[in-house]
């Protein structure tokens, strides 16, 4: 059997792979509303690509939870409810970065053959997405579960050595960053976009925030690896582990700042509407703060009473 740690750092691995899927396509989503061709699309198509925006930002707001939960609720320990819970932020996620998915694919190839040929391509990749993520793991199941009669444990944390707390920190780390630096790659080149110069000065003084706090969250999130070398010597330590859970954190405060001002951003450039940009980028916010600090503060609580 599989021991608990290595159950939680497989399912830190596996986030990693889901989030360099989901920046390939969070890349396309947030420049395509730049670039000439958009501008061609009918209104439709160009508030369905808003869709898929906002769909796979909730996804990656999901993939990224187990790191604030980990660090918030189990400040770093393994118990039998991270892992539970990095497995079902991950079921769920799956859903809408598939649905962004086929909704790109048929936005994609609708523009070279036909809306009836758009449609074909985005259901027929959401079709084997559907089977692969999840058809494919129900259908090999076992049919046979442990019996629900038994008795319901509480979940514990359990003792865990510092030098697995320190690897699983920055394994946290490295799933927030790849999609820290896609955004971070969006921001540097939009400024050297057609459609950038067209924004009022409003919005790209919005566009440069965003860019520096998503400037400071890369800092944040590489400093814990120059720490370890330059203060630690690659040594295990408390203190380590310390700086490296409060560096993760500060940089999952920061991020969903440089997010919601491009979130911004592109519904302007899309809707010249002031208000619904605001409304939908607080919106964003407020989705990514309730996921990483609202629930898990909120578990943390619950957990504490119960034991």
């Amino acid at each position: 059997m599989t021991e608990l740690k290595d159950k939680i750092k497989l399912a830190l691995d596996e986030s990693r792979m889901l989030i360099l899927g989901a920046q390939i396509l969070l890349g396309f989503d947030l420049r395509a509303a730049f670039e000439p061709a958009f501008d061609h699309l009918p209104r439709s198509s160009q508030w369905l690509k808003m869709a898929a925006l906002v769909v796979l930002l909730c996804a990656m707001a999901l993939i990224m939870a187990p790191g604030s939960y980990h660090r918030i609720v189990r400040a770093g320990s393994d118990a039998e409810d991270v892992h539970q819970f990095a497995t079902t932020v991950m079921d769920i996620a799956l859903v809408p970065i598939l649905l962004a998915f086929a909704l790109d694919i048929y936005l994609a190839t609708g523009r070279i053959v036909g809306v009836t040929g758009g449609i074909i391509g985005g259901v027929s990749i959401g079709a084997a997405g559907f089977f692969f993520w999840y058809g494919l793991g129900l259908v090999s199941a076992k049919k046979e579960r442990k019996s629900g009669n038994e008795k319901k444990k509480k979940p514990r944390a359990h003792p865990t050595d510092l030098k697995t707390k320190i690897d699983q920190a920055l394994t946290e780390a490295r799933v927030v960053l790849p999609g820290a630096q896609a955004l971070l790659g969006f921001q540097l080149i939009t400024m050297f976009m057609d459609g950038f110069d067209k924004l009022p000065n409003s919005s790209k003084y919005i566009h440069m925030i965003s860019l520096g706090w998503m400037a400071l969250t890369i800092i944040l999130l590489m400093t814990p690896a120059a720490y370890h070398r330059i203060a630690e010597r690659g040594e295990d330590t408390q203190r380590m582990h310390r700086v490296a859970s409060v560096l993760l954190l500060a940089a999952m405060v920061t991020l969903p700042l440089g997010i919601c001002g491009d979130v911004y951003l592109v519904f302007y450039k899309v809707t010249n509407s002031v208000p619904a940009s605001i409304g939908t980028a607080i919106a964003v916010l407020a989705f990514f703060y309730g996921t990483w600090f609202g629930f898990t503060i909120y578990r943390r609580g619950q957990l504490a009473e119960n034991e």
